[in-house]
């Protein structure tokens, strides 16, 4: 069964199975609604007494023999559990299919499948292992908000809060994150802590809320692709300063640099580079950035960077030594053109 995410809450109140299904497959590669989709399937299932939570991340060499060993362990005191599986790519390898197909025919009786994986193109969406998966639970596809149904979104998520925006300052709010829907969350909290429920309008918003634009991880991204080291230096000390997770940081360099290597790899096989962007929706805003990022560095230097990302990642697991923040600036340089010396670290000029 496919739904939306605002989807969610009716299912729970009308699902069987207890309460909720056996299985929950999150996808997308907007962080706000893909997380708070999982924080809903984790309260309901904490609320029907599925106290424990088993983690697995999907990474090269990950062995798929875990899944099948959750599913048949008896949890500590017999509790009833969820087993998260956290899937970034999408791509499950035939192994990973397998494994799927056969937990969704014989789905734990005392556990809850989350599946999360990022964004899901249409071939993997048609594979067996989503299928099985769609069979027996729900697949929940997440989907980024376009520019012009932000400020209805605004609109919404202030008047859940108790607050009554105007048209004005939503439209005002919506402009200040331009399209970040996390800043724009976080906005919307700072402002009902600041003024409570009531009539909200837009000299409220011009005076209250800072301008997360400023520093977010989106314009440090753009900053980086645009080939200016000093100023993604100083938004990333910006970011780190203001207390922003380095996980969230990391996700928005990951998922631009993998859409990149991508697109470096479509133009050196011979697509145009029109058509390559074109294919993964780049804004037209956007574009002249994504070309200048694609003319600086080449195929090998993108993987190399994918490859530093996923460094990072065990650094803020604790997997490695490390320090996250200080091999974040190596990576954003090297997005923005700076090039390092072998393993000194020492920036090349």
């Amino acid at each position: 069964m496919k739904l939306k995410p605002d989807q969610l809450k009716s299912h729970f109140a009308n699902s069987h199975h207890g309460g909720m299904a056996p299985i929950y497959l999150v996808s997308g590669d907007e962080p706000l609604q893909v997380g708070e989709a999982c924080d809903a399937i984790r309260a309901r299932a904490r609320e029907l007494g599925y106290g424990g939570r088993e983690v697995m991340y999907v990474e090269t060499g990950f062995d798929w023999g875990e899944l099948h060993a959750a599913a048949n362990s008896l949890s500590l005191f017999s509790e009833r559990r969820i087993i998260e599986l956290r899937l970034p790519s999408g791509k499950a390898g035939d192994a990973g299919s397998k494994a799927l197909v056969e937990y969704a025919q014989r789905p734990a009786d005392d556990a809850v499948l989350l599946v999360i994986t990022g964004k899901l193109d249409k071939a993997v969406m048609s594979s067996k292992w989503v299928g099985a998966l769609d069979k027996v639970g729900v697949v929940v596809q997440v989907w980024p908000i376009e520019v012009r149904q932000l400020p209805a979104w605004i609109i919404q998520r202030m008047r859940a809060r108790g607050m009554q925006p105007d048209a004005e300052a939503a439209a005002l709010l919506a402009e200040r994150v331009e399209g970040n829907l996390l800043a724009a969350a976080q906005e919307i909290e700072k402002l009902f802590l600041l003024h409570g429920a009531g009539q909200i309008n837009a000299h409220v918003i011009a005076e209250a809320v800072v301008d997360s634009a400023r520093f977010d991880v989106f314009g440090l991204v753009d900053s980086a692709l645009a080939g200016d080291a000093e100023r993604t230096a100083r938004m990333l000390h910006g970011l780190r300063s203001e207390g922003v997770e380095p996980v969230l940081v990391l996700w928005a360099l990951a998922r631009e640099i993998r859409s990149l290597a991508q697109m470096a790899y479509d133009i050196q096989t011979g697509t145009a580079a029109d058509q390559v962007m074109a294919a993964h929706r780049v804004w037209d805003a956007r574009k002249p950035l994504v070309k200048s990022g694609l003319k600086r560095n080449t195929l090998t230097q993108w993987q190399a960077m994918l490859r530093h990302a996923g460094q990072i990642d065990r650094i803020i697991k604790g997997v490695v030594p490390g320090n996250a923040w200080d091999e974040m600036l190596r990576l954003i340089l090297s997005m923005a053109g700076a090039r390092f010396s072998g393993e000194s670290k020492a920036l090349v000029r």
